[in-house]
């Protein structure tokens, strides 16, 4: 059995007797191999092997793990860690001007430092030239520059935004059925105390990461891990936040062959059914169903630079215009940015960016993001779970439009395209001055009947007026060509507003140029005519809607009064004094008030000061105020002293304000109206604490600043030669009857104000 056994090693070669095979090798057993004597006439040979060095992974933590480390030692367990080398500055294709500025302000630096000059003033004006460029560059981005925004290389990405804003945070791995995708990341954070389930797409930070987390493009374990943790919290009762960035899901084939579309469906029915509060931020890119995967909230917000979209510029454009080229175009015509999502209703709010994008200080962006969850959650966690499903449902069945009940061509049964939605038929401008015609017709009928003017007309031609002024503002913008600038400046605005800060004076002083280059070019505008017919006859119907309400507002105050009135006649006490009264007169014969003797003229002036003073309580206790109540004296002295000392404060209150008009006029009390406009502008219906304490401070200013005017004007000295004057004219009126009330110096004072206020 030797022999032939080495027969057989001999004819047949090394590699052939080594074959490796699942049960060891093939052909020989091994110990014929030890047994016989090996014989090769060529060459002899050795087998070796090289274990490969595998990296030693810290698991489950360090081997000694900080306990004071920011969230707890569990966030020992998360992979994400900061980076040991600060990120290469990137700058993209459109910022390339700013560098010219960079550069001659390290070159002026350098010069400073090695001549010892004092270069400061150069420093500071090439400083305050670059944030000029800066904020004019980053105020006018065009949606292909968001979009490269949104895809820099050191844009802030998930774990970064939440290791900023979360005091604790613990990541949660796997999806249950044998795989943890690593480009969706989810785990259980506090903010203020308050429990979180942090769900969202995590990006790289350099390439080595980027493969790692294959560039932020889950596959369907990812999707199937996020919706077990959507159910977790659901179960538990954590408000769920979701962030999205990610160009898509992974397309490749054994995604599909794993159910991708699946996932992302399933993930889409099971969030519209979860009954706590679900917020996604959209803080890079957001595409297609990747991105909607967890992104059917509540609420949508987006981060100033971010973009959302159903397919990515460059692939519409290959799609439309047969060429990536026409991205610019593409990102134009999708509506990707916040503010288009935002005024189509598909986005809920943006969250401001820095100059310079998020990751030019990604810890003020995320402490916005921070501020945005808590006023969100806010608001959510006041619905009950019904109105939260239904909220939820209501935001994106009203996206987009359509119409319902009308028939089909039959010429495009086959075409089954939804139709655009037709505009509103345009009423001419005949036809909207015969409506007005018709309705001061209506108007002037209603006046000598007792029958109400038609109000709700009234009030529907006002807006349909409106509405056509402004169109006819909107082409006369157009016919200047200023839209393009007024729509830059509007941007500009709203950005200052949704900042919550000053409008800048730079910002300011365009809008005032803006607004005078309109009003010099407006009468040269081709429908000038109309909107000036327009604009009378909407004012004509203002002023008629407004006598209306003052005639309504007058007939319930004469309403009032007259109740009041025949409250306090009806009094019984008053009654019985009045009754009492007329019996004493009745008997003593008198056929005039001059036959009356003193003590009844003493009763009935009493009687008289009694029904005043019961009508004046009255009038108080409905809010009216009683300024003076004086009875009439037997001769003209009092009329015509009364109407002497009236005619000197209406001219006095003239000259108070002539002297207010031109105070408004300087230069500083204007700027400051100017800014409390603005405030009140920004504010709108629902100031916040800061813009009340603002407003506050600006009126008190304002106040102040005319108390001072007045105060060093000669309407002082004025007022004080009228007083004296009056007290004077009290003490005849007095001694001549004395029963005539004369204003006192309180009263005079009294009387100034109110005019002054009015």
């Amino acid at each position: 059995m030797a022999a032939s056994s080495v027969a057989y090693l001999t004819g047949n070669s090394a590699s052939d007797l080594l074959r490796n095979s699942t049960s060891g090798f093939s052909g020989v057993p091994l110990r014929t191999l030890g047994r016989a004597r090996l014989v090769l006439k060529k060459r002899d040979f050795t087998v070796s092997c090289k274990l490969r060095k595998v990296k030693k992974h810290e698991y489950p933590w360090p081997d000694n793990p900080d306990p004071n480390v920011k969230g707890g030692v569990l966030s020992h367990l998360s992979p994400f860690k900061p980076l040991k080398e600060k990120p290469k500055p990137v700058t993209l294709e459109f910022e390339k001007p700013l560098i010219d500025l960079q550069r001659k302000i390290i070159d002026v630096r350098k010069m400073a430092n090695e001549t010892g000059l004092d270069f400061s003033d150069q420093i500071l004006s090439l400083e305050s030239k670059y944030q000029q460029a800066l904020r004019d560059l980053y105020t006018h981005l065009t949606p292909i520059q968001r979009v490269n925004i949104a895809r820099h290389p050191n844009r802030p990405t998930f774990l970064d935004h939440i290791f900023n804003i979360t005091e604790k945070f613990v990541e949660l791995h796997g999806d249950r059925e044998g795989y943890d995708d690593p480009a969706i990341v989810t785990g259980i954070g506090t903010i203020d105390g308050r429990r979180y389930m942090f769900i969202g797409h995590q990006k790289g930070r350099n390439t080595k990461e980027n493969i790692q987390r294959n560039f932020g493009m889950p596959t369907p374990h990812g999707y199937r891990k996020a919706l077990r943790l959507m159910e977790y919290a659901d179960h538990h009762g954590f408000p769920i936040v979701t962030f999205i960035d990610t160009p898509g899901a992974y397309a490749d084939l054994k995604s599909e062959e794993l159910g991708q579309g699946e996932a992302i469906a399933h993930n889409l029915r099971s969030m519209f059914g979860l009954k706590v509060p679900v917020l996604s931020i959209v803080i890079g890119e957001g595409g297609s169903g990747g991105a909607l995967a967890i992104g059917c909230a509540n609420k949508l917000l987006m981060l100033e630079n971010a973009v959302f979209y159903v397919a990515s510029p460059e692939a519409c454009a290959a799609i439309l215009w047969k060429s990536a080229k026409a991205a610019p175009k593409a990102a134009e015509k999708l509506k990707i940015t916040a503010s288009e999502l935002c005024r189509l209703e598909i986005a809920d709010g943006v969250i401001p960016e820095p100059l310079g994008g998020a990751h030019a200080d990604s810890a003020w962006t995320s402490q916005q993001i921070k501020n945005a969850i808590n006023e969100t959650m806010d608001e959510l966690s006041k619905l009950s779970t019904e109105d939260l499903l239904k909220h939820r449902h209501d935001k994106f069945r009203k996206i987009g439009g359509f119409q319902e009940g009308i028939p089909i061509d039959p010429k495009r049964k086959f075409s089954m395209k939804k139709k655009d939605i037709p505009a509103p038929k345009k009423i001419s401008d005949a036809e909207i001055e015969i409506e007005v015609q018709k309705l001061k017709q209506q108007i002037l009928e209603a006046k000598g009947s007792p029958t109400e003017p038609p109000k709700l007309d009234l009030d529907d031609m006002i807006k349909k007026l409106t509405r056509e002024v402004h169109h006819e503002y909107s082409e006369a913008v157009k016919a200047m060509g200023l839209a393009d600038r007024m729509s830059k400046l509007r941007e500009e605005v709203t950005k200052a507003n949704s900042q919550n800060q000053f409008i800048d004076p730079l910002l300011k002083d365009k809008m005032e140029r803006l607004e005078a280059e309109f009003e010099q070019g407006l009468p040269a505008t081709p429908n000038y005519g109309k909107l000036q017919n327009k604009l009378s006859m909407l004012k004509e119907l203002s002023k008629v809607k407004k006598m209306s309400e003052k005639n309504k507002e007058a007939a319930i105050l004469d309403q009032k009064l007259k109740t009041v009135y025949d409250d306090v006649i009806n009094n019984p006490s008053i009654k019985e004094n009045f009754e009492t009264l007329k019996a004493e007169i009745e008997s003593t014969g008198a056929s005039s008030p001059s036959d009356l003797d003193d003590e009844l003229k003493k009763k009935i002036v009493e009687f008289n000061k009694e029904v005043d003073l019961q009508l004046a309580n009255a009038l108080k206790s409905i809010g009216l105020d009683l300024l003076y109540v004086g009875s009439k004296a037997r001769d003209g002295r009092y009329e015509s002293s009364l109407s002497e000392y009236i005619s000197k404060i209406d001219e006095l209150n003239k000259d108070l304000v002539k002297e207010i008009e031109n105070s408004v006029n300087s230069s500083d009390i204007k700027s400051k109206i100017e800014l409390l406009k603005l405030e009140v502008a920004k504010a709108r219906d629902t100031p916040g604490v800061d813009s009340k304490s603002r407003i506050d401070a600006l009126v008190q200013q304002i106040k102040q600043s005319l108390v001072e005017t007045v105060d060093s004007s000669s309407l002082k000295e004025k007022y004080e030669n009228l007083v004296p004057k009056v007290s004077s004219e009290n003490g005849s009126l007095k001694t001549a009857d004395q029963t005539v009330d004369s204003p006192t110096n309180d009263d005079l004072k009294v009387k100034v104000g109110t005019n002054h206020t009015s």
